[in-house]
């Protein structure tokens, strides 16, 4: 494929479905604050739980909206209150042990890094191996949520773009477009990446390839 049909995919994949799961979770990334980024931690927990995407951002968006935007006020909260929030709010399957991590989580937040997850990228030398080895070190979040975490957190961390892990590459090669984060990042300018490796995610969930296909070729 040539370059002109490459960046007519991508930007197919932009306009429909190039929303990054912070902002559906309404933690605003480009902020790069301690609140925005405490925010991305808790959807990329809740999205490595093996429950459907859109359960898991609703209960994301549940817990904006109670207020635990913050390690303190979500550490502050008591399990229960927790469990009610996600599990009212489509996280029922794995409600009681989630609710456990995200308290976990904050509480580590708070203690390693004095509620500020930007000082994390100085423990890690800000190495983007080491910064994924210390977001492994919260409980709830593996390979698949610091994936997540990276993906969006790359809008504002320089050492992290480009960041496209395995799902978005397969997903880019699936529609046709080149597969390595540098080339595929030539594709878009630098502040809309991280929208499309969401979107990128969000047609390998929705099997939407062929309508990505049919809208840029027709």
């Amino acid at each position: 494929m040539t370059t002109i049909i490459h960046k007519t995919l991508a930007a197919v994949v932009l306009k429909r479905y190039g929303t990054t799961f912070a902002a559906q979770g309404l933690a605003r990334v480009a902020k790069n604050s301690p609140s925005a980024l405490f925010q991305l931690l808790n959807i990329a927990l809740l999205l490595s739980a093996r429950i459907r995407a859109a359960n898991a951002m609703e209960a994301a968006v549940a817990l904006h909206k109670a207020g635990l935007t913050t390690p303190r006020k979500m550490a502050e909260t008591s399990w229960q209150d927790r469990v009610d929030i996600i599990a009212r709010h489509g996280y029922k399957r794995y409600d009681e042990r989630t609710a456990t991590m995200l308290g976990d989580t904050a509480q580590l937040v708070l203690e390693r890094y004095h509620g500020d997850l930007r000082q994390l990228r100085g423990h890690a030398d800000y190495q983007l191996d080491k910064e994924k080895a210390l977001l492994k070190g919260f409980k709830g979040i593996g390979n698949t949520g610091s994936d997540i975490f990276l993906r969006e957190v790359q809008l504002v961390w320089d050492e992290v773009y480009p960041y496209a892990d395995e799902k978005v590459r397969y997903s880019a090669e699936k529609l046709g477009l080149p597969s390595a984060p540098q080339k595929l990042s030539t594709l878009v300018t630098r502040e809309d990446f991280a929208r499309l490796a969401a979107g990128l995610i969000r047609v390998g969930l929705e099997g939407a390839y062929e309508k990505v296909h049919a809208e840029a070729y027709g």
